[in-house]
């Protein structure tokens, strides 16, 4: 009898341990099944319906959690927080299809001069963007989403050279350096791309002027130059030469006879 109440005394207490240790911990937070942010892998992803005029991304985002009808994991960074994103019109789609969906109609090619000036080559450049998840883990409706944007890189400044210009030959000619600066900087302007003063100098002692800029800014330089070479005045041609006075033939003498 004694045996029986020992080995029941310990059974007991083991039982009142595993079944406290099963309650509910004052002070944890718990998530029952089945509610919003408990989906496992493999667990099909929640289906909705869709209707954004368009926006930014956290507006999306906001849409598709009323969609949805749970919180949606998203990370937007302030950088892209103003992108603005086309109107959207789903009908029973999950979130990985509406982002896949979304990030291929961003996508898009566009081809653009290396630089603003006339005659420079073309390049190809793709942007896009859109949400993805992080990692390599199956998709659920808990899934982190990023939202990520593509673009082309800035185009790097075209290199730049000094020049040196003699307007010894025009200033002889009667133009003045205002005149010629003017000419050039007028056409800069019309360019798009004046010069800053510092960029374009007259050094008055070697009559030399002096500029900086990108190889297509100084064929301006070179451009007004030549207009004015042609306006060169062309040196006068030597007068022809003077006929010659004809001579006249000198009468034939006549042979002496043997008389004479």
């Amino acid at each position: 009898m004694k045996f029986k109440i020992a080995l029941f005394v310990p059974l007991a207490m083991l039982l009142l341990i595993s079944t406290g240790m099963s309650q509910p911990q004052p002070g944890l937070p718990q998530r029952p099944l089945g509610l919003p942010g408990t989906s496992k892998p493999g667990e099909p992803l929640t289906r909705f319906d869709l209707d954004f005029p368009g926006g930014t991304p956290h507006e999306l985002v906001a849409a598709i959690q009323k969609a949805m009808g749970r919180p949606l994991n998203a990370i937007v960074s302030d950088e892209h927080a103003r992108v603005k994103l086309p109107a959207l019109n789903m009908k029973n789609v999950n979130v990985a299809e509406l982002f896949e969906g979304l990030a291929m109609a961003s996508r898009k090619q566009e081809i653009i001069p290396t630089s603003q000036f006339p005659g420079s080559s073309y390049t190809t450049v793709s942007s896009s963007y859109g949400f993805r998840s992080s990692g390599n883990s199956p998709v659920t409706d808990d899934t982190i989403w990023n939202f990520w944007v593509e673009k082309p890189s800035a185009a790097q400044p075209a290199p730049k050279y000094c020049r040196f210009y003699s307007l010894a030959s025009y200033l002889e000619r009667g133009a003045s350096v205002d005149d010629i600066t003017t000419a050039i900087e007028t056409g800069a302007k019309m360019f798009g791309s004046p010069f800053r003063s510092e960029d374009l100098v007259f050094h008055k002692d070697t009559k030399l002027l002096i500029a900086v800029g990108e190889q297509a800014k100084l064929e301006i330089i070179d451009s007004v130059l030549r207009a004015l070479d042609s306006q060169k005045p062309k040196p006068a041609s030597p007068p022809p030469p003077e006929p010659k006075a004809e001579e006249k033939p000198k009468p034939k003498e006549k042979p002496k006879s043997d008389k004479e």
